[in-house]
């Protein structure tokens, strides 16, 4: 029991979100003062009040108030904290992450079907007794293969084995 707990613990994404939860907590900090000693005294001045907490306080009717500075105040720290993280970590990170080269991609699927069809006309010209050129435009559909060694061609051969990838 107490080796799967050290497995746990010891694993890179635990640790990694440990380390990012005192960061956060660290940052916030830092956002927190920003809010309190820059936003809030620029807010405060334009709505004549001490912070955003204390601005746009709408009274209801019967009691209670709705506070619309707070809620703006909230929104400005999240834009903060977003960009902080965004332009300090991320944006950073992914300049100094090592580009993945992309897999060169093969042929489509229609480009792969059509090469299908000319081996399958090339296979059927070299047969004896077949025409030699196989009639242009989009092939006739093939039935099924029912899976039965029997066939009403006595001299036809048998499909190859499906290669399954």
């Amino acid at each position: 029991m107490l080796s799967g707990f050290k497995a746990f613990i010891l694993r890179g994404n635990v640790i990694e979100l440990a380390v990012a939860v005192v960061i956060g907590a660290a940052f916030n900090a830092v956002v927190q003062r920003i809010v309190d000693s820059l936003i809030n005294p620029i807010v405060g001045q334009a709505f004549d009040a001490d912070s955003l907490d204390g601005a746009l306080v709408v009274a209801l009717p019967r009691g209670g108030e709705i506070a619309f500075g707070a809620v703006i105040g909230a929104i400005i720290n999240f834009v903060i904290v977003a960009a902080v993280v965004y332009f300090v970590f991320v944006l950073p990170m992914n300049k100094l992450r090592p580009k993945v080269a992309e897999a060169p991609t093969g042929p489509s699927d229609v480009d792969l079907l059509g090469e299908i069809r000319d081996l399958l006309r090339a296979q059927v010209a070299q047969e004896p007794g077949a025409s030699p050129t196989a009639p242009e435009g989009p092939a006739a559909p093939v039935a099924p293969a029912t899976g039965d060694a029997t066939s009403s061609d006595p001299g036809a051969t048998p499909p190859p084995p499906a290669h399954k990838h």
